[in-house]
């Protein structure tokens, strides 16, 4: 029996991905305006990779999205300028041609996440910047999606979560220099509400850290 691919997976279940923003407003919103804060002052132009429907490059104000799922890019469609398919891993940009790339949840799923954050550094401008946003293995909701996971599910069994601490070591293996860093969610799931970002991490279940390319 052949086994799908991550992006097949995503291929074929885009639009119920994409409605996953519809069924958790709280969660979403927070997320995005955590997302909007660290990407505010971001180098242009900016790069989301794995855009997904573009919800988050939408928010951000991100020009252009990466995703080797067709159907993913055609629901970015209505969201972002410019879309291109591939993989983090092997981006399809010159040396120094972007200001910033994001990056949300993406890394969990990617096959070699330094080797994708690498290939940041290389495509990033001296000075540009890269904002990861990750689900902590060690916050109540990285405990949950985990378990989700071991029992199966399409894509959190896909998934291998990272500690914050994890995170920022992949960047500076990559070549980075980490700025700042902050989190949202701190409410236990499943029940989540309206939060606005804050640099205290502790219990954060969703946490984006941005680092700077500096040579």
């Amino acid at each position: 029996m052949t086994t799908m691919s991550t992006a097949d997976l995503f291929e074929e279940s885009a639009e119920e991905y994409d409605k996953w923003y519809e069924r958790h407003p709280e969660i979403a919103e927070s997320e995005a305006r955590l997302v909007e804060l660290m990407m505010k002052d971001a180098p242009r132009p900016a790069l989301e990779v794995g855009v997904g429907s573009g919800f988050f490059a939408a928010r951000a104000g991100v020009e252009v999205g990466l995703d080797p799922a067709a159907a993913m890019l055609r629901l970015a469609r209505k969201r972002v300028n410019h879309l291109v398919r591939g993989t983090g891993e092997h981006l399809p940009f010159a040396d120094s041609s972007l200001g910033s790339v994001l990056i949300v949840v993406t890394l969990c799923f990617a096959e070699d996440p330094v080797e994708m954050l690498k290939e940041a550094h290389r495509a990033l401008k001296e000075g540009g910047v890269v904002v990861v946003c990750v689900i902590p293995r060690d916050s109540s909701w990285g405990s949950l999606y985990a378990e989700l996971g071991r029992r199966g599910h399409k894509y959190y069994s896909r998934a291998r979560l990272y500690s914050k601490q994890e995170v920022i070591y992949m960047l500076k293996a990559a070549g980075f220099l980490v700025e700042r860093a902050a989190g949202v969610l701190r409410s236990p799931p499943p029940s989540a509400k309206l939060e606005e970002p804050s640099e205290e991490l502790e219990g954060a279940g969703f946490v984006c850290i941005r680092g700077a390319k500096v040579r």
